[in-house]
């Protein structure tokens, strides 16, 4: 009885997979078991850190043969990098549809706010714990593995600030924002309203959401301002210290906020 239940077990413990003539995995099998792999492979990841993961450990814990583990992705740092690339998406994703949605909201929205909108979506997902977990992890493999440290930023902080630009872009064309170079701008958009609370919480400092919020607020005004101060009195600085005979320079446009 004891035999014959061990048995009944080992056969049931590893999932069964649909089969095409061919002996192979049919296309939709092989898809559903690469997604429960890279599933698996993030909730160990995320426990047990990167050192401490094992491929032997995601093929017993997703119930697919080790050979197959090793043949899709070769070692563990190209099983991190699958993982990686998939969170990342992830993390993208709400940035992508935050820009969208105040890209098509009511014109009478001041460009502040929906910046604010736009700040509280990234610090959700940028500081939450699956965002800083992976953040570490890449950041203490990237001397080892340059290319994950290359996937990190190829894949998340380019697209990110890309995405950032492109709305960017929008409001330039529609004369709320007045920009040089709106790639530049992203990069410091993304850096004063997020980078911060990001490193803090990469450290370990406890995220209060509220004071987080107040900061990024904050940086908002300070991105939109451009450090200047009020127009006229920019202007009044710029004329006190140009030489007599300097040409006169018009100022720059200053777009209603």
């Amino acid at each position: 009885m004891g035999l014959t239940a061990t048995r009944t077990r080992s056969a049931t413990a590893r999932r069964e997979v649909p089969k095409s003539r061919g002996g192979r995995p049919t296309k939709t099998a092989a898809i559903e078991r690469d997604q429960r792999l890279i599933e698996v492979a993030t909730r160990l990841f995320l426990d047990r850190g990167f050192d401490a993961t094992s491929l032997d450990a995601v093929a017993e814990a997703a119930r697919v043969s080790k050979p197959t583990v090793y043949s899709r992705y070769g070692d563990k740092r190209g099983l991190f990098a699958a993982v990686l690339r998939r969170e990342i998406e992830r993390w993208l994703a709400p940035l992508s549809a935050a820009a969208e949605t105040q890209l098509s909201s009511a014109s009478d929205i001041s460009v502040e706010q929906r910046l604010v909108e736009i700040g509280r979506e990234m610090l959700t997902f940028t500081c939450g714990p699956d965002a800083v977990a992976f953040s570490r992890m890449m950041t203490s493999q990237a001397i080892n593995f340059p290319d994950v440290a290359k996937l990190g930023k190829e894949e998340g902080w380019l697209k990110a600030v890309a995405t950032t630009a492109r709305f960017f872009d929008h409001l330039v064309a529609q004369g709320a924002l007045d920009l040089e170079d709106t790639t530049i701008a992203a990069e410091v958009f993304l850096d004063v309203v997020v980078g911060h609370t990001h490193r803090m919480a990469t450290f370990g400092t406890a995220l209060e959401m509220k004071a987080a919020e107040k900061r990024m607020r904050a940086a908002i005004k300070l991105f939109l301002a451009g450090a200047l101060g009020p127009a006229d009195r920019v202007q009044d600085m710029r004329v006190q210290d140009m030489p007599k005979d300097a040409p006169k320079a018009s100022p720059r446009r200053r777009p209603s906020r």
